[in-house]
């Protein structure tokens, strides 16, 4: 059997599956909309949902690593039926891990339309912008590992090319990686190859490499915009922190500057006091002289008489 045709055969029961998941998650109520977060402030749901997305990463995560450990063996299988085998495997998991991206990505945006003020509000706003973040780089090690792969596949293609026609110049060698006129590039080359069953195996399998890179070419596409999207929900979630910290550290240095005048005027009144004391005592002092004076004067003019 082709090798697409089996890829095909398989495509509906990837598709049966992922859908399968989608609608389980949605009824555990963690996918559509935040259906767990219906009660508004209430932060119990809320961190229910934040380690469950926690956790829906983590499995994210392990299928990036699962469809690598697949396209390594895709490389170095020569048997066809355990290839073949080993490309529905992969093409279901891309399916589904397709499928599961754009579910996180719809549960992040249901916590981003939940309600929520004062304390409890800044708190949502911080694990969410978290939670988008590590969604973002499990994005970024996805769309490294495809490129990684496709151009280790566009090598294979190169390898199998110069098998055909060793003396391939690096134009033809261009074209047929391209797939720009090289099926036409190659089935010359294989005519006037010596190794005519050698020859007829490659050609097979640089046209399902061509498979393999146009699949890959979508999946980065379909990363490109899911990574575009969060990228553009990240950074709007960052100026809404940005804007708590900046309105907190204002209202910091309000409070400080209170504190300063409080300190301010607590000492000004201190040394009011403190004048207002050294004048009473003052004015004592000087009328005790003026007493003293007049009675010294009353008292002369006593004995004058």
């Amino acid at each position: 059997m082709d090798r697409l045709a089996a890829m095909r055969a398989q495509q509906q029961g990837s598709q049966y599956q992922a859908n399968a998941y989608e609608m389980s998650e949605v009824k555990d109520g963690t996918t559509n909309g935040g259906g767990g977060l219906d009660a508004g402030d209430n932060m119990s749901a809320f961190y229910a949902e934040i380690s469950s997305l926690q956790d829906s990463l983590k499995t994210f995560n392990a299928n990036v690593a699962r469809i690598s450990d697949l396209h390594s063996r895709s490389l170095n299988n020569t048997d066809e039926a355990a290839g073949q085998q080993n490309a529905a495997q992969l093409e279901n998991l891309v399916a589904e891990t397709s499928t599961f991206s754009a579910t996180l990505k719809k549960r992040i945006q249901a916590l981003e339309r939940q309600p929520g003020s004062g304390r409890d509000g800044q708190s949502r706003k911080q694990q969410t912008a978290l939670v988008k973040s590590k969604f973002v780089d499990a994005i970024q090690s996805y769309q490294q590992v495809e490129q990684q792969y496709r151009q280790k596949y566009k090598q294979r293609m190169e390898r199998q090319f110069k098998i055909v026609k060793p003396d391939a110049t690096p134009e033809e060698i261009q074209a047929v990686v391209n797939d720009d006129s090289g099926g036409q590039i190659f089935s010359q080359a294989l005519m006037n190859s010596n190794r005519y069953g050698e020859s007829r195996a490659a050609y097979r399998e640089v046209q399902e490499r061509h498979q393999d890179i146009q699949r890959i070419e979508q999946t980065i596409a379909e990363l490109a915009q899911l990574f575009n999207d969060m990228s553009i929900m990240v950074e709007q979630q960052s100026e809404v922190i940005d804007n708590i910290e900046t309105t907190t550290g204002a209202a910091q240095k309000d409070l400080e500057a209170g504190v300063v005048h409080a300190d301010k005027a607590i000492d000004s009144a201190r040394a009011a006091r403190k004048k207002r004391w050294i004048c009473f005592f003052l004015t004592l002092i000087i009328l005790a002289i003026v007493a003293i004076i007049l009675a010294v004067v009353i008292t002369n003019q006593m004995h004058h008489k």
